[in-house]
């Protein structure tokens, strides 16, 4: 979902970060509260009193954000459920769960759990806001608190919409999961009416283009996209885990692998094994026992001209969790191994032994063909 991020900080062992996107997000937002939603409601201010206004409003926004993922990421805790990290990105943020939440109760928590808290953080600010009133604090001041009092009672409502994957979508996916019992039917029927919303979203989007608010109907146009396209994800990902739910690894590993030696070079890795057989990762193997496995990315790292001289064993990368996986492994818990580590193949192993490589690609090429011979309804 993200491209570049940056890590900020770290909360109970929870990494935030920030995508690139945020900080395109983060300048609009200071601008369009300095030069128009400030000045609108504030008149007779200086200039400097509208930027700095701007800016702090921003900032306010950066916290209100974090303090909502971060209420579900301690729910989320609570039920045993590891967060990996919180990232801002240009449509708010999202808490990555390293696992689905194991029951309906459980999901409804941790989906509760963020609009509460903008609400909780909307009632702080009004009641901050009346005291720095009463105490007679600058106009600026009670202006900046006002605006975060609004801003986050409309994180609460907004995200309380049944739109799917919004905190509400997934509370009515946990009401139907509670219900019927089936996580993924509760799934697809909340991603429709996220998908559904995410349309009107779109449409209202064009109203606004239409009727000259540009800024406001590209933003919804956006929304509206996004919504769309993450509900359609997460029906794409519930098929795909029903395709590989209780199939152990062995039923879709190559057992045809090809494994080099530590001592070979370079170049005959690449002219004898990379140019022949077209993978991107062999096993390494060295006195009969596998020691890890080599890439072509790992041969990118290596100069033309050492080619020769550099052996498999100076760039392999050893053996580890990243890399390997048991044979009788749940093929859905290769995926996600794949998804955090990047690797587009692991190495299979049964009893320490290699017995063959998970290819991400024949996966892929099988879900596609079962989606052709076997069309949804």
């Amino acid at each position: 979902m993200f491209g570049r991020t940056l890590t900020l900080f770290e909360v109970l062992g929870i990494k935030v970060k920030v995508d690139a996107s945020w900080l395109i997000l983060a300048v609009l937002i200071t601008w369009s509260l300095a030069k128009g939603f400030f000045p609108a409601r504030y008149e007779g201010l200086e200039e400097v009193q509208y930027w700095a206004m701007g800016v702090i409003g921003a900032a306010g926004l950066f916290v209100s954000i974090i303090l909502h993922e971060l209420s579900h990421s301690v729910v989320a805790l609570r039920h045993n459920l590891p967060i990996k990290s919180i990232t801002l990105f240009i449509f708010g943020g999202i808490a990555e769960m390293t696992k689905e939440p194991p029951f309906a109760r459980a999901e409804l928590n941790i989906a509760i759990a963020g609009p509460l808290a903008s609400m909780a953080l909307a009632i702080f600010f009004f009641v901050l806001s009346g005291l720095s009133e009463t105490v007679g604090l600058s106009v600026s001041v009670v202006g900046v608190l006002n605006y975060l009092v609004l801003l986050n009672g409309v994180l609460a409502v907004f995200n309380m919409l049944p739109a799917f994957p919004l905190d509400g979508g997934r509370v009515f996916r946990a009401f139907l999961w509670q219900r019927t019992n089936d996580f993924a039917a509760a799934t697809r029927s909340a991603s429709k009416l996220g998908g559904f919303f995410g349309m009107l979203l779109i449409v209202a989007g064009v109203a606004f283009f239409i009727t000259g608010n540009l800024i406001g109907g590209l933003w919804w146009g956006m929304i509206g996209l996004f919504l769309r396209g993450a509900a359609q994800a997460a029906t794409l990902e519930i098929g795909v885990k029903q395709v590989f739910e209780n199939k152990p690894v062995a039923h879709f590993m190559n057992t045809n692998a090809v494994s080099v030696t530590a001592d070979l070079s370079v170049h005959d890795l690449v002219e004898h094994f990379i140019y022949r057989y077209h993978y991107d990762l062999f096993p390494v193997i060295e006195g009969g026992s596998l020691i890890g496995s080599v890439t072509t990315g790992q041969v990118r790292q290596v100069p033309r001209e050492q080619w020769m001289t550099t052996r498999v064993g100076d760039i392999f990368e050893p053996c580890s969790e990243t890399n390997m996986i048991s044979a009788d492994e749940d093929a859905n818990k290769a995926l996600s191994k794949m998804r955090r580590s990047g690797n587009g193949r692991l190495l299979v192993t049964e009893k320490g032994r290699l017995v063959g490589v998970l290819v991400l690609k024949d996966m892929l090429e099988l879900l596609a063909l079962r989606a052709d011979l076997e069309p949804e309804d």
